[in-house]
């Protein structure tokens, strides 16, 4: 796995469009082995697979299957060090991407193209290993998502892929909503959202993060979405350290020695705020955010008489 995993940050280094595409596949060719049942199956296990799902081929293997999975655990594992984070790599790569200039239309579309590309591997890798979206209470990772949401530079698909990778960054970290908070993201996207020349999709996008943003926070979870093995347990401060550190640190270095004021630094700013708090803050750059949060009332009424979880 690490031999893979070096091969496709060699390609994902490069600024040659081709070669990142190349190691974005890679990427997601590791990915697909690990989360695909029927994978390491014998070619007749798999037929038999594919019959019992209708010939639909290999489908997700569930959460509990997928913490089980040795590869998973592996791949887990080494994400916990520099070295082979692939969210770090790819967010090194979108920076890379944003600084080429384009030479014609065409290559214009073809950069446009590897961005979402690698928007979109970077929203699985947020889901596949939680911790790594503590690199999003940095300001500067923050602040780079924020300028993908500009109209004059990205096209609507990557405006929309670009909300659900910040949805997916937000989740169940309010020390990053703080910070997206702290970078004017609330203007960002509610700019977005009343724009005249916004696309629809992406009007639509940008509101439905409005709702997810004004759902009531819980303390951070991401220590407990860890596999249950000893080795992938970290403490969240040591997490809020890592990422405070992303980039301070070389890549021959897996493990991070901080002291206890860097910590402390690190947890600083995590308070949870409620949907009022939120709302006020929202109320700043939007009219109607009462009509918001009583629709997002209502639903979880509705949900929860329905049996919703």
């Amino acid at each position: 796995m690490e031999s893979l995993l070096s091969l496709s940050f060699s390609n994902l280094s490069s600024r040659d469009t081709t070669r990142i595409r190349k190691g974005i596949r890679q990427i997601e060719g590791l990915l697909a082995q690990i989360c695909l049942s029927g994978s390491r199956l014998s070619p007749q296990k798999q037929q038999r697979s594919r019959e019992s799902e209708g010939g639909a081929g290999r489908g997700c293997k569930e959460l509990r299957e997928l913490r089980k999975d040795a590869a998973f655990r592996e791949f887990f594992r080494l994400q916990e060090g520099f070295r082979w984070n692939v969210a770090t790599h790819l967010l090194s790569t979108l920076e890379r991407l944003l600084g080429l200039s384009p030479t014609s239309s065409t290559n214009a579309n073809t950069i446009n193209s590897t961005i979402h590309s690698t928007l979109t591997l970077l929203q699985g890798t947020l889901l596949l290993h939680p911790p790594s979206r503590y690199l999003f209470a940095r300001e500067d990772y923050m602040n780079l998502l924020l300028d993908l949401l500009d109209p004059t530079n990205n096209p609507p698909t990557n405006q929309s892929q670009v909300l659900l990778v910040l949805v997916t960054a937000l989740l169940g970290e309010p020390g990053n909503t703080r910070c997206f908070e702290t970078c004017d993201g609330l203007d960002t996207v509610t700019s977005l959202f009343k724009g005249r020349n916004t696309a629809k999709e992406v009007k639509m996008g940008a509101l439905e993060f409005l709702y997810f943003y004004l759902m009531p926070e819980a303390p951070p979870t991401t220590s407990s979405s860890a596999p249950n093995t000893s080795v992938l347990q970290r403490s969240p401060s040591k997490i809020d350290a890592m990422a405070a550190h992303a980039r301070t640190h070389s890549g021959d270095s897996d493990r991070m020695d901080v002291d206890e004021e860097e910590m402390a630094e690190g947890s600083a700013g995590k308070r949870t705020k409620t949907t009022e708090e939120k709302q006020k803050l929202l109320g700043r750059h939007l009219s109607n955010v009462a009509e918001l949060v009583r629709d997002l009332r209502e639903n979880a009424i509705f949900a929860a008489a329905a049996g919703v979880t």
